[in-house]
């Protein structure tokens, strides 16, 4: 099963609708996701966009 994680900033408490939904995703497995839906396949041409990045330099990739 796949793990779910977000990052939040310190003094940002959950609204109760995101406490709703994060014990929504909790409780869901992996056959009760829909990938077509949920995640469309990317493309090839997507695919040809993407590039490897280390995480611990400053400058992000971006677009």
């Amino acid at each position: 099963m796949a793990t779910v994680t977000y990052i939040l900033r310190k003094g940002q408490p959950l609204t109760e609708e995101q406490k709703a939904e994060l014990e929504a995703l909790k409780k869901m497995s992996d056959e009760d996701i829909i990938y077509d839906e949920d995640c469309p396949k990317l493309t090839d041409e997507q695919l040809k966009k993407f590039r490897r990045v280390n995480p611990r330099r400053k400058d992000k990739a971006v677009g």
